[in-house]
């Protein structure tokens, strides 16, 4: 499995608007295989942050759906990006 997870600084009045150029994404995303989550979000606490997490269950998953997605491009809004990807070995109950 692989996580990709962070977030995503950007001025604080374009937040909202950036993350709902992602819902189409994050659907489209979502019904893809191998797809097992994905989420855009606005931070709760920052008025700055947008949130990004995702679960893909393979590496050519993954590459199958970049392939496909068609993100928006918000380089130029970004002021800073801290997403990393990372690979899970494994998975159980944090509790």
């Amino acid at each position: 499995m692989l996580i990709i997870a962070g977030h995503i600084e950007v001025r604080p009045e374009r937040r909202d608007a950036l993350v709902e150029e992602f819902t189409d994404l994050v659907r489209r995303a979502r019904e893809v295989p191998g797809c097992l989550d994905v989420a855009i979000t606005a931070d709760s606490v920052e008025p700055t942050r947008i949130n990004n997490f995702e679960r893909w269950e393979s590496a050519q998953h993954l590459e199958d759906w970049r392939a496909v997605a068609h993100a928006p491009d918000i380089g130029e809004e970004m002021v800073s990006v801290d997403v990393n990807l990372y690979d899970a070995s494994g998975q159980r109950p944090p509790f």
